[in-house]
């Protein structure tokens, strides 16, 4: 089976109409899509794609909490912080199917891939949606996230930038993320898995996708989604490290 591994979209619908047109033309046999689909300015476009296409999905941290405030009746008024006001904007753009769908998730997801055997996908770590891998995470660190795996090839996002790591017997693979990347560079990013793991960048019209999600009303879109990952990237070394330490 090939896999197409599509992570952290955040409601940019243009960046993934430009993915699914590659993964088409790839004719891959599944789509896994990885969490954090909807938390953006296009939720239920970005969403109606997701069910067009087909596939299992695993739970993202955002996808669980905009279940989360849709059962409470949060609203964008509820907040003070920015961050917060533009996923209850999102919230308040879906509906009850939406809400369903996004219910659904799996917390991981194991697949077995030609050339790789059995993988498993899951958003932030084996361990919890939150949790951060990153490129720069130390063996002492990482070897924990993965006891009690089975699997040889973990697949996570989350942390929005690629990378390849080994952990002893394991293979760590980050897909990157199609919506909101810190790559230093602004395009989308997925992993294409079998025969091997191959980390893939899509170019499309950044600007255009830009205004698109600004008339969408989103509050605050630029400051918290936009600014860092597609309007001016912010260097990955430095991304890296503040996911890494938490330190700036």
């Amino acid at each position: 089976m090939r896999i197409a591994a599509l992570y952290d979209i955040h409601g940019n619908v243009p960046a993934l109409d430009a993915v699914l047109a590659e993964v088409e033309r790839e004719g891959v046999d599944v789509v896994v899509w990885g969490g954090d689909v909807a938390a953006g300015p296009m939720p239920a476009d970005t969403l109606e794609r997701m069910r067009a296409v087909g596939g299992p999905c695993v739970m993202g941290n955002g996808d669980r909490q905009m279940v989360e405030d849709f059962d409470a009746g949060r609203t964008p008024s509820d907040s003070d912080d920015e961050m917060m006001r533009t996923m209850l904007w999102a919230v308040s753009r879906i509906d009850r199917s939406d809400r369903d769908f996004l219910a659904a998730f799996a917390p991981t997801v194991s697949l077995d891939v030609d050339g790789l055997g059995p993988t498993l996908f899951c958003h932030g770590s084996p361990r919890g949606d939150e949790e951060r891998i990153t490129r720069a995470t130390p063996d002492e660190r990482l070897a924990p996230m993965l006891e009690g795996v089975d699997e040889r090839v973990i697949v996570c996002g989350h942390t929005h930038q690629q990378f390849d790591l080994r952990c002893g017997e394991q293979r760590v693979l980050n897909a990157g993320s199609i919506g909101m990347p810190y790559e230093g560079t602004a395009a989308a990013f997925w992993l294409l898995l079998g025969p091997d793991a191959e980390l893939r960048r899509t170019e499309y019209d950044v600007p255009a996708a830009v205004e698109t999600m600004r008339a969408s009303g989103m509050p605050d879109v630029d400051r918290v989604l936009l600014q860092e990952s597609l309007i001016e990237p912010a260097d990955p070394d430095w991304v890296t490290n503040y996911f890494e330490t938490g330190r700036e």
